[in-house]
């Protein structure tokens, strides 16, 4: 039984502070460790986390699987861009290591095949292969990849920018591939999980919409009289 099998028709949520925003307050594992306990408990299958800290934090706070990453401030490859930090994410603890498998040249030099290799000869983990196109998908699942995630879509020269999710993405790899599909990136409502799930997903990914208090707290003053005021100044 794969770990996978536990994430099936469930919603996984990600514990993680913004990238870009080095002093949000959030950061820091005890805090992402005590809202991914708080996730599981409003019935999250599993949870999504970065960096090795956070890891462990939330491995000792949880009891379902922790898809882990590290995010790394490479140009292009961004998500676990080396087969070094895929084997660290794997040794923090992650069940399921999360790793860019688009087109674009890693930078260690080597593929995402390579990667694969060194997760499975120094740990037991499962690798998630993160894309922006079903070309993509297809190549990671050939190269070894256990599950794909549509996190990337809209993130690459090779694929379209949205606001929205992409289901087209979705359904069209859950069509293609014979392993589990994530629908992962700009999923914000409950209606958008239900098209993912009816698109082919065999779980949904949610994040900033959930444990972000900037990230949701910023779209709330953006449609505030103040904001509206705030812009017409601006423009003045």
């Amino acid at each position: 039984m794969s770990v996978f099998d536990d994430l099936a028709g469930g919603l996984v949520i990600s514990c993680q502070p913004l990238p870009d925003e080095p002093d949000d307050p959030m950061r820091d594992p005890y805090v992402q460790a005590r809202v991914a306990a708080s996730v599981v408990r409003g019935g999250a299958v599993a949870v999504r986390a970065n960096g090795t800290a956070d890891i462990t934090a939330i491995r000792a706070a949880v009891d379902v699987p922790v898809i882990g990453l590290h995010k790394h401030g490479v140009d292009g490859v961004f998500i676990t861009p080396t087969a070094a930090h895929a084997v660290d994410v794997a040794e923090a603890g992650a069940h399921i290591v999360a790793v860019d498998a688009t087109n674009r040249p890693r930078p260690d030099g080597r593929t995402f095949a390579d990667t694969v290799r060194a997760v499975r000869e120094r740990t037991d983990a499962l690798v998630l292969a993160d894309v922006s196109t079903a070309a993509e998908g297809v190549a990671a699942v050939r190269d070894g990849a256990d599950a794909v995630a549509t996190t990337l879509s809209g993130y690459t020269p090779s694929s379209p920018p949205g606001d929205g999710p992409d289901l087209v993405l979705v359904a069209r790899l859950a069509a293609l591939l014979p392993v589990p599909v994530i629908a992962e990136g700009r999923y914000r409502s409950p209606e958008q999980i239900d098209r993912a799930f009816a698109a082919g997903a065999h779980s949904v990914v949610m994040g900033n919409a959930v444990t972000s208090p900037l990230w949701i707290t910023r779209r709330l003053v953006a449609a505030t009289r103040r904001a509206a005021v705030t812009h017409a100044e601006h423009r003045a």
